[in-house]
């Protein structure tokens, strides 16, 4: 019997949860394989799903358009996730000097990527003004899950070797991780600009001041204040559990997918952005005490959570892939995602760091290039869509899922020999110095 003809004995549900066990299982076994590889483990659960639903197994194919409400908390779960494990391997509160470059590349690089995503938007593809806004907005965060190869170490790591944390952290590794943390939340009020464009058209007599006073000044420091306040509660909390044996640590481990929780949802009731007051609330936690071991425990049962969901959402996208999602992309459409990866971002973060004096030449080069796309895009796209209807959707996602597949696989693979090769330059100037 075909092997076909034998898996469709098999429900599809049946057949899914397969996939998705392969998924876990190739998590399990072949993430740790690729750290010095150049290669990206997300590109196996992406390929995964493409090949379970491409193959005439009896599957069908996940639809972004047709199951929006699944996209959008499927995804929401992976960012707020992540933003909890982001901000637990931070070591710096944020400050105006020390933080200098997360600001720049917060307030001049994204800006200027969702302006020339806008623009390109707009002028080549044809979308409406609140279409190309939209696609600017989505386009703009960085991924805190899929970058994790030029991310800072999790929490102990600096403990293990007896250093003081702040003296160990890497200011690129930092930048990046920072601005991944940030930036899921700080697109948002750019979303909301696009659906308020939508709503009340282009002029902006009909939606400026709500947009600057609510969805920008209020929701941005209604998260900032609840996310603090809330972490601080539960660091009074979380970081007086035992973590003595390994039960205790897993117990403890548990107390991240609670704080996620509360934090987000305390704080969308109150209407602030939940994602900012997810990652602050993290950092919250992290720097109430410092060198406290629960902090591996919060941020090792946050990261295996992130890890779950990403392959869980990218098998999904595969499938999404297989199914036609890239079916409506035009020539038009996928030289913006070319030249988002290889032209805007880079460009845009030149031009917000320059003249840093935390940032030498190299390292500017490199956080200007890893603008690395991903699943918050997914969910801002999935959010507008499910609160606007907007005529261009299929092209809109058609043009977001290529921009993230694309990351995806340039990113991937270059991010470990980048790095290895910067770290060996590093080495040769700290040589010739000594």
């Amino acid at each position: 019997m075909e092997l076909t003809s034998t898996l469709k004995v098999l429900g599809e549900y049946d057949l899914v949860v397969v996939v998705v066990g392969l998924g876990v299982l190739a998590l399990a076994t072949l993430l740790q394989r690729f750290r010095d590889a150049p290669f990206s483990f997300p590109i196996i659960p992406l390929a995964l799903g493409y090949l379970a639903f491409a193959l005439p197994l009896g599957l069908t194919p996940p639809d972004p358009e047709r199951h929006g409400s699944l996209a959008l908390h499927l995804t929401e779960a992976g960012v707020i996730i992540s933003l909890m494990g982001v901000g637990l391997k931070i070591d710096r509160l944020p400050s105006l000097r020390t933080w200098s470059s997360t600001w720049r590349l917060l307030g001049i690089c994204m800006p200027l990527s969702i302006l020339g995503v806008a623009l390109l938007g707009w002028g080549m593809l044809g979308l409406a003004p609140a279409a190309a806004v939209l696609l600017g907005a989505v386009l703009a965060p960085t991924d805190p899950v899929l970058a994790s190869d030029v991310q800072v170490d999790e929490p102990g790591e600096a403990l293990d070797k007896d250093i003081d944390p702040r003296q160990s952290e890497d200011e690129l590794r930092f930048t990046l991780t920072s601005e991944a943390g940030l930036n899921d939340a700080l697109a948002f009020p750019f979303t909301y600009l696009a659906l308020l464009m939508l709503a009340e058209g282009v002029a902006p007599s009909g939606w400026l001041m709500q947009w600057l006073f609510v969805d920008v000044l209020y929701k941005i420091v209604v998260g900032a204040g609840a996310g603090a306040a809330i972490g601080w509660l539960l660091a009074a909390i979380l970081l007086r559990l035992p973590v003595e044996t390994e039960q205790q640590r897993m117990k403890a481990g548990t107390g991240a997918l609670a704080g996620t929780l509360l934090l987000y949802g305390l704080t969308e009731a109150i209407g602030g952005y939940g994602f900012l007051a997810v990652f602050i609330g993290a950092l919250t936690i992290k720097h109430r005490e410092r060198t406290h071991q629960t902090h591996r425990s919060l941020h090792t049962f946050a990261e295996q959570s992130e890890q779950l969901l990403m392959t869980g959402i990218l098998i999904a996208l595969g499938g999404a892939i297989a199914g036609g999602v890239l079916a409506p992309l035009t020539w038009e459409a996928a030289l913006l995602g070319v030249l988002l990866i290889f032209v805007i971002r880079p460009l845009a973060g030149l031009v917000a760091t320059l003249g840093s004096r935390r940032l030498p030449f190299l390292d500017r080069l490199v956080a200007s290039f890893f603008g690395i796309r991903g699943i918050g895009c997914l969910y801002y796209l999935a959010y507008a869509l499910h609160n606007g209807d907007f005529q261009d959707a299929e092209l809109l996602w058609a043009t977001c899922a290529f921009a993230v597949t694309l990351s995806i696989c340039v990113h991937g693979v270059m991010a470990t020999p980048v790095m290895a090769l910067r770290e060996r330059l590093r080495q040769r100037v700290r040589t010739r110095c000594d």
